[in-house]
């Protein structure tokens, strides 16, 4: 671990996502995508949400006139404050921050409003709808949700919205803006979405048919929030019986450059015990991701995420991690990894117990 920075500590997991609400790591049992009830000419699949009532779950929640996307980042966020023990009511609630990450934002009520534009005319849209149009909905409501006034922050960046809202949630709670932190990366499929992403040719042949899914170039959409509970190491000292699913230390993130020397350089000699591998919206045992993995991983494990996992473009990281804490053979040092076409990359550096 780098040692001018102090590691922040994730010590809650919530997610809503193919397997349902959970609170926690997400199980390691086979996953087969969900055929589209809108596809008319012939079978689409992709890893869809199933069914749930959300006050079921989380007591109290209304979901008047909230997109999906806002609504799973509410289930998620208080499933991950379960998991990690903490009772808002004994927390200054104005140092507690929220760090959204999302590629598209609330994209089906904004599809919505805007169909609704384009056969009525601007005046003819519901004025009530709009402000859900907004990327940082999702963030508004959770801080209004759980009464939250500390830093909120929305973040779309490309290929690595998850990671980066990690690394900001991260420089809060080191700096001193924030004691805790909840970070949310996820996104929502909608007909528009599938419908470019098939026109683009961006979809796995395993959206248009049962066959098992292959390493062939292409992705099944997915859709889900995840979210993480991470605390600053003061709050850690305060709480010693509070769960560590891992530390983050330092972390680098770049848009263009030499991945593989940064990196080393960020490692400062060492190699991790294992790499996990966040793809991104490609295939991962294929990607440049995988195969920058194993050139700094070497002889150790590479974790490759689930399918599921892989079908979230740009805010995919945060169920990556997940997934690989579920699964991960060893304790140790990790590097958590992703990378993007134009050689651009984001890496953290793990302890994990």
């Amino acid at each position: 671990m780098t040692p001018h920075l102090p590691p922040v500590t994730i010590t809650g997991i919530g997610s809503v996502s193919p397997y349902g609400p959970l609170a926690g790591l997400i199980p390691q049992t086979p996953l087969e995508p969900t055929a589209l009830s809108w596809a008319t000419n012939g079978q689409r699949r992709a890893f869809l949400v199933p069914p749930f009532r959300p006050a079921t779950v989380v007591p109290g929640l209304k979901t008047r006139r909230l997109d999906r996307l806002s609504l799973w980042a509410l289930v998620a966020s208080s499933l991950a404050l379960k998991d990690a023990g903490i009772d808002l009511n004994q927390v200054d609630r104005s140092r507690v921050a929220v760090v959204f990450a999302t590629a598209f934002g609330c994209v089906e009520l904004t599809e919505a409003f805007y169909l609704s534009a384009a056969a009525n005319g601007w005046n003819g849209t519901d004025p009530i709808t709009f402000p859900e149009t907004l990327a940082s909905a999702p963030a508004s409501h959770v801080s209004m949700f759980h009464g939250l006034r500390g830093p909120n922050i929305t973040v779309s960046n490309k290929y690595f919205a998850g990671e980066s809202a990690m690394m900001q949630a991260a420089c809060l709670l080191r700096q001193g803006q924030a004691d805790l932190a909840i970070v949310l990366a996820g996104d929502a499929v909608s007909r528009s979405m599938y419908s470019w992403y098939e026109e683009a040719g961006l979809l796995s042949p395993a959206c248009y048919n049962s066959d098992p899914m292959s390493k062939a170039e292409g992705f099944i959409p997915s859709e889900g929030v995840a979210a993480l509970v991470m605390e600053s190491s003061d709050r850690i000292h305060a709480r010693p019986d509070s769960r560590s699913y891992a530390r983050i230390g330092s972390g680098r993130w770049a848009a263009s450059g030499q991945p593989a020397k940064i990196i080393r350089q960020m490692l400062d000699g060492s190699v991790p015990s294992l790499t996990i591998c966040s793809g991104n919206g490609a295939p991962c045992a294929t990607s440049p991701t995988a195969a920058l993995a194993r050139e700094i991983a070497g002889d150790h494990p590479v974790i490759l995420p689930q399918a599921f996992a892989q079908g979230l473009a740009g805010t995919g990281a945060l169920f990556h991690l997940i997934a690989a804490l579920s699964n991960r053979p060893v304790s140790g040092q990790a590097l958590f990894l992703g990378t993007a076409r134009d050689s651009g990359f984001a890496a953290l550096l793990l302890e994990l117990p």
